[in-house]
């Protein structure tokens, strides 16, 4: 495994190994000293080309916990073309010696140009309405903490799919670990490509809610509703948010999942997230661990 590119690229095997590592690292984290020397004299560039406070941090966390030099490289508001300044500041990547390059950029597709470019490893932290697989590990691994297992789990994941590369990482690395995963939304708001993806989908929240273990609700992309996919924010959470009456559908054991940040009483309601079968405050917590695992994995070996 060179890169981190999409959650469809890992095996079976490779998956499961990168949610073991994490578990292992996950008991380093309960230690006072929380530091493990692991990838000393390692350097790991964060490359944001937009806004991501929580994951630009969770990643920072990550390399610093194992010792390695961190360089925070922050490309917004840099007026140069996207194509060439991507492939400028790879050069200057390059010339720095980065082990690993943990990218976010607007355009899909440009982790993976990025890894043309660049002798270190390419870790994608979200790409357009592409993908972003640490986001769907550290989600599996929060499923597999509190429900044991994540062969045959019934996920249904709700809300503006067609934005969501928060999803589309999902469908693909739960389907691969044997997940069955229903895709709840408004049909403005699934990708034309659905039906190629490996999973069901449904119009009907109620009807899916009873027989799922676990129901991950979509931010509202509030800065899209004006573009008629919806006829309202009110209406959106009346047909597709989770409230106190839609949560008493699911059966005892379910958990609620948020990839974050909320909308708080648009598609989840307050008191869902913030009650003890939410795994909001967790999965940010898992997000560390598990980017330390993929970072450790890619470039902690003795072949650097």
């Amino acid at each position: 495994m060179k890169h981190l590119i999409s959650a469809g690229d890992l095996s079976r095997d490779e998956a499961l190994l990168i949610l073991d590592t994490a578990e292992e690292l996950a008991r380093v984290s309960e230690r006072s000293i929380k530091k493990l020397p692991t990838l000393r004299g390692r350097t790991v560039v964060n490359l944001f080309f937009e806004d991501s406070t929580r994951t630009r941090i969770s990643f920072e966390a990550a390399a610093k916990r194992l010792s390695a030099d961190v360089i925070n490289f922050s490309a917004k508001g840099s007026s140069v073309s996207k194509g060439e300044s991507l492939k400028d500041t790879a050069l200057t990547l390059e010339a720095m010696g980065a082990d690993a390059v943990v990218i976010r950029h607007g355009a899909s597709g440009a982790p993976h140009r990025l890894a043309n470019w660049v002798r270190g490893s390419v870790l994608n932290a979200g790409d357009g309405t592409h993908e972003h697989p640490t986001q769907a590990l550290l989600d599996a691994f929060s499923m597999r903490q509190r429900l044991g297992r994540l062969e045959g789990l019934k996920v249904a994941i709700v809300g503006d799919v067609l934005h969501s590369r928060v999803a589309r990482s999902n469908v693909l690395l739960l389907s691969t670990l044997g997940a069955e995963v229903t895709l709840v939304a408004p049909p403005t708001l699934l990708p034309v490509s659905v039906e190629r993806w490996p999973c069901q989908v449904s119009y009907d929240l109620d009807a899916v809610l009873p027989k799922a273990d676990v129901v991950m609700m979509l931010r509202v992309q509030l800065e899209r509703m004006n573009a008629a996919y919806f006829p309202s924010a009110r209406e959106y959470s009346r047909r597709y948010g989770l409230d106190r009456d839609r949560f008493a559908k699911l059966h005892d054991d379910a958990i609620v999942m948020h990839p974050g940040p909320m909308n708080r009483g648009m598609e989840i309601s307050a008191e869902v997230a913030d009650s003890p079968r939410s795994t909001i405050v967790e999965q940010v917590g898992n997000g560390v661990t598990v980017r330390m695992a993929a970072l450790y994995l890619l470039i902690g070996g003795e072949n650097q």
